[in-house]
């Protein structure tokens, strides 16, 4: 399997911190943002390879990393190719899903793939996620059941039927039908990689990766792992500066 981190974004909401540097190479205690993903990666045992795609400004930080990264010896099991997209302003970003296109054109992926936003932080044990996809045999996503109305608006809100499998998905709905959210962490089977191709040539929207998943689900059964545990999204300078707080504290007791 291959694993692909979405960290092509400039972050602005994150200024003055993400001016000059990428938002998933913030520290969040004494581990960076992408790195609680790679021991996340590293413990399911199922991914070889590891894709960052980022932009053109950010590029030399990610590239400078990961050869740090890869001299420590800290992943053993996977290697780490930094892929530039060749953006370089928040205005002229690819988005998401096109990045995810732009690596499967120019790096020939045909395996299995999981595909994360760089700058969350799970705190469940990804193995069970993989086990979950090769139980369903099938693309999976996850969903997180939340009570926040407000916070569900502003999310990507996934319905789920009986058996696990998407029923319907909006992003940012006016009037939610249901109380998940989907975080960005999937898997697709390497079957279906062609279909983002196929998205994109229909002049979808290109840019949150859940728009993929409102169309893929109708094509093709996708199945949703319900994770209860907390998770982190990084999205503001107030939020990083909570989380901050929060590992802090944590890290006393």
């Amino acid at each position: 399997m291959k694993a692909l981190i979405l960290a092509a974004g400039y972050a602005t909401r994150l200024y003055p911190l993400t001016k000059d540097r990428p938002k998933p190479l913030l520290k969040i205690g004494d581990k960076t943002i992408v790195d609680y993903l790679l021991s996340g990666f590293v413990e399911m045992g199922a991914i070889d390879d590891v894709f960052i795609v980022t932009n053109e400004k950010f590029y030399p930080h990610f590239h400078e990393w990961a050869e740090r990264t890869q001299k420590s010896g800290r992943y053993p099991n996977y290697n780490l190719h930094i892929v530039n997209d060749r953006t370089s302003s928040n205005e002229t970003r690819l988005g998401a899903i096109a990045d995810i296109q732009f690596v499967l054109d120019h790096h020939q992926i045909h395996d299995d793939l999981l595909i994360a936003a760089g700058d969350n932080i799970f705190q469940f044990d990804l193995p069970r996620f993989f086990k979950f996809f090769r139980e369903k045999k099938s693309d999976i996503i996850l969903a997180h059941p939340i009570d926040n109305e407000e916070r569900l608006r502003s999310a990507g809100v996934v319905e789920v039927g009986d058996d696990g499998r998407v029923i319907g998905f909006e992003e940012k709905p006016a009037n939610p039908r249901s109380r998940f959210i989907a975080p960005a962490l999937y898997i697709f089977k390497r079957e279906h990689l062609h279909l983002f191709r196929d998205y994109l040539n229909m002049e979808n929207p290109a840019d949150a990766p859940g728009s993929f998943v409102a169309w893929l689900h109708k094509i093709v059964p996708v199945y949703a792992f319900v994770m209860p545990e907390h998770y982190y999204d990084i999205g503001t300078l107030e939020m990083y500066n909570e989380v901050c707080r929060q590992f802090e504290e944590y890290t006393k007791e």
